[in-house]
């Protein structure tokens, strides 16, 4: 590969606790050092995005020494877009970001391409909190069946995802989340407690695993699931990338349900999918193919 010279950011959430998203940061410095890059750690929130009639810049980094390109692992949209308007290649894009934070989002892209997902609705959009209409619900549970599964559109680590069983479950949930987006979905009680996280980074699957939970209908580990290294096919790895393609992202973790059939259906595109327990799990570091990836891009 040819050695490029170039310099780069990597961002965080500093506002969130535990060490996890440092940790995801460190191990991307640590992947861009041994490559020969230089490479600098900020907290999101030690960078201010100002703007105004012929300005436009960011504030807590050295002025007139911008990075060639910022590796993003944090959810700060206007940030993102900050540092490309200024014409810094930013790794996921803003764009990216956007869509794979909003679960509805997500799935309408990916319905767009033709990809298989779970059967989903959309919960139409309040103004104000107020009673709920039965016969909606009825709709819902026509087209859905029981149980059904709620996602509220923003979330992570399997939370905000709720399997309800009935009528009156659906309706203490929906009133207990009401104001908030989020949308109804067919469960697959074919994946319960299993899925496959696939990591794909440009048009590769870099590294595979499954997840098991026997006692919770989600797989996450952070749901208390276990991980195994999986080999994926070539289809599934074909729709995991599709899937990465459909969000405009560079990277990300792809979760795949086992649908009917042993079919797959895409659960999840995580833009920002955490590393570490997939190192723990398969033995190979996302993070050095991340590097790889943009260092042959920024070439």
């Amino acid at each position: 590969m040819t050695q490029v010279n170039i310099k780069g950011w990597i961002i965080y959430n500093g506002n969130l606790p535990g060490n996890k998203f440092l940790d995801y940061a460190k191990m991307i410095e640590q992947a861009a050092t041994a490559k020969g890059l230089e490479t600098t750690i900020y907290k999101n929130n030690e960078l201010l995005s100002l703007f105004s009639e012929g300005q436009l810049e960011i504030i807590g980094a050295p002025k007139n020494n911008l990075p060639d390109f910022v590796f993003f692992a944090d959810k700060d949209i206007y940030l993102a877009r900050q540092l490309e308007l200024l014409g810094i290649r930013v790794f996921n894009s803003a764009q990216a970001i956007d869509i794979s934070d909003d679960k509805i989002a997500t799935y309408q892209h990916l319905a767009a391409k033709q990809l298989p997902i779970p059967k989903t609705i959309v919960a139409p959009k309040i103004f104000y909190k107020g009673d709920i209409d039965s016969s909606l619900v009825q709709q819902i549970i026509e087209n859905l069946s029981l149980p059904l599964i709620i996602k509220e559109a923003y979330g992570s680590f399997g939370e905000q995802v709720y399997l309800l069983k009935n009528m009156d479950e659906i309706l203490h949930k929906m009133k207990e989340i009401q104001g908030k987006p989020y949308l109804f979905q067919q469960f697959i009680p074919s994946s319960f407690g299993r899925d496959l996280r696939l990591q794909v980074v440009g048009n590769k699957v870099v590294a595979a695993m499954e997840r098991k939970n026997s006692d919770d209908f989600r797989a996450n580990v952070t749901a208390g699931g276990s991980m195994n290294t999986y080999s994926p096919s070539i289809a599934e790895s074909d729709l995991a990338i599709s899937a990465v393609k459909a969000i405009h992202a560079d990277f990300a973790g792809v979760d795949l349900l086992i649908g009917p059939g042993d079919t797959r259906l895409v659960c999840e595109v995580n833009s920002n999918a955490h590393i570490r327990n997939l190192l723990d799990c398969t033995g190979i570091n996302a993070a050095v193919n991340i590097i790889d990836y943009i260092m042959e891009v920024s070439s």
